[in-house]
């Protein structure tokens, strides 16, 4: 999870140079960044071929969700940086929720231990502080 934090920091600002770098390029680097973040899962959490399948397209889904929501975001010219973090525990909190359906037990509470548990407990935390 610490890496899907990572390559959501790393893809952020591709959206404000966009310009600079075509949406093929950009659609390469994003799939490059989850094949790495579905063989990372696989190797760690010793996941069967079905769950690899699954995390890749959970993974794949949430991610194009995710950077179209601050791709638009960005075109909106929104300049309240808590709309975009917003947006990436939307989706941060989706592919938890999917990958607690996939994973068994013991595989849930490796990745819980990875960093899952305490990203999660960010994300509620700043929730709970929004709504307040």
């Amino acid at each position: 999870m610490k890496f899907f934090v990572s390559l959501v920091l790393f893809l952020l600002p591709l959206g404000v140079f966009a310009q600079q770098m075509s949406e093929e390029e950009q659609e390469k680097k994003l799939a490059e960044a989850i094949e790495r973040e579905v063989e990372h899962h696989a190797e760690n959490l010793k996941l069967e071929d079905w769950q690899v399948f699954y995390v890749d397209s959970i993974l794949t889904a949430n991610y194009k969700g995710m950077m179209d929501e601050l791709k638009e975001l960005n075109q909106s010219k929104v300049s309240n940086a808590d709309l975009f973090v917003m947006a990436q525990d939307k989706w941060m909190d989706k592919t938890y929720a999917a990958f607690e359906k996939v994973f068994d037990e013991s595989q849930w509470e490796k990745y819980l231990k990875s960093g899952a548990a305490k990203e999660k407990k960010a994300r509620d935390k700043r929730n709970a502080k929004r709504n307040n």
